[in-house]
């Protein structure tokens, strides 16, 4: 008989591991096994809650994605104004907790996966679009009706450290990486004011 109150604990290892397991090996390309293994269950458990290796896959990419959203929420709640809102958006893009070596191996798997399978593609829209609207939200008092064109390059530059920094070129430096894209800001909000 199953122990009651195991499955979220036993599911949560699971995603866990998989983040993990994808930030060891680079790659999507890991067995259930492997995950099951790390999260020290069996692979038969890993199927039975999750159903597949993509399932397990989008799991991980749900909880990596609920966890930037709760650092943006977190750290909007604390800014005023719309120069501080950009620069809370920012910084919590580069929070320990979501630019951490195994979390970027596994954005930049997402984005891999996103090409192949809809339900992937649907989830990265969703954060895509969220950011585009919150970053153009905040810009427009700035840069005017350059807004969304800003939103759109402050989001690549976003998502072009995330993909640097999957090259494997040390720990990941949140301070540098904030100030490249508040750079960045900067000159898009000075060009908006000439």
């Amino acid at each position: 008989m199953p122990k009651l109150g195991m499955e979220p604990i036993r599911r949560a290892a699971l995603v866990e591991a998989t983040i993990a397991e994808i930030g060891t090996s680079g790659t999507l390309d890991v067995t259930v096994a492997q995950i099951a293994r790390r999260a020290g269950m069996s692979s038969a458990l890993a199927h039975h809650y999750f159903g597949g290796k993509e399932q397990i896959f989008l799991a991980a990419m749900r909880h990596t994605l609920t966890v930037y959203a709760a650092g943006v929420r977190a750290a909007l709640a604390k800014a005023t104004g719309p120069r501080a809102r950009l620069e809370a958006v920012v910084g919590a893009s580069f929070a320990g907790n979501n630019f951490r070596r195994d979390v970027v191996a596994a954005w930049l798997n997402f984005y891999v996966l996103a090409q192949v399978s809809t339900d992937a593609r649907q989830l990265l829209s969703i954060y895509q679009r969220r950011l585009r609207s919150t970053l153009t939200h905040d810009l427009r008092p700035l840069v005017g009706a350059r807004a969304p064109v800003v939103a759109d390059r402050i989001a690549a530059l976003i998502d072009g450290v995330y993909l640097r920094q999957s090259l494997g070129l040390g720990q990941p430096d949140a301070t540098k990486a904030i100030g490249s894209v508040l750079d960045c800001l900067d000159l898009e909000i000075q060009r908006g004011m000439a």
